[in-house]
């Protein structure tokens, strides 16, 4: 299932905690091998995280970790703005537009948690009237967005191959709903029922309005 947290609530999910930043330190600092600093439980963290974003979490069956994603507003401190502004035209700030960073799977994660996070994504979007996601993202990631059905605008990049880096931005429609909610295998019924458990039943921007 998809769990939305605040960094300050994860201390009622400490299982659920260990196992992305865990997790995030596998991915980022062992397999891709970036400059991330690992702590001596072997977790990664790094100062956005201390700012109180906003996590998406696929929770497995048995409670663990199984796929995540960090969203802050683009009107504070963001990693697009504070380590990537030459990638883009001029700073990016705006209330209707989040950062999505530290795009995370754990090992051996499936396909559809990929999609599964592209759509909660997309109910914060809809839940909170944003209309735009901005992130980072190397040259992996290109086919993984592409096989899911949510590819970026490239606002710029740097480098070539598989070194390359850029910085993307994000819509989300009703078409792209439909998209992801086939990869993901959820329906999108059950996707909003996730997130009204989080935040309350309350009315939606709705597609119209945050497009």
């Amino acid at each position: 299932m998809l769990r939305y947290l605040y960094a300050d609530q994860l201390t009622s999910y400490p299982r659920l905690a260990r196992g992305m930043f865990r997790d995030r330190a596998r991915q980022f600092k062992e397999r891709l091998g970036w400059e991330v600093e690992v702590d001596a439980v072997g977790e990664e963290r790094d100062s956005y995280d201390a700012l109180n974003p906003l996590y998406v979490i696929w929770e497995t069956q048995e409670g663990q970790h199984g796929g995540s994603m960090r969203f802050l507003p683009t009107t504070g401190p963001v990693m697009v703005n504070d380590h990537f502004g030459h990638l883009t035209s001029g700073p990016i700030v705006s209330p209707l537009i989040w950062e999505c960073t530290r795009f995370c799977l754990a090992p051996g994660a499936g396909a559809h948690v990929a999609a599964a996070l592209m759509l909660g994504g997309g109910e914060l979007m809809q839940g909170f009237g944003i209309r735009h996601f901005a992130g980072v993202f190397d040259a992996r990631m290109v086919r993984i967005y592409g096989r899911i059905g949510a590819a970026p605008e490239v606002l710029g990049a740097d480098r070539a191959g598989r070194g390359r880096i850029s910085v993307g931005l994000w819509s989300f429609d009703a078409a792209a709903q439909a998209r992801v909610s086939a990869s993901a295998g959820i329906s999108p019924e059950q996707s909003r029922f996730w997130f009204d458990q989080s935040f309350g039943v309350a009315p939606h921007a709705g597609w119209a309005q945050s497009a």
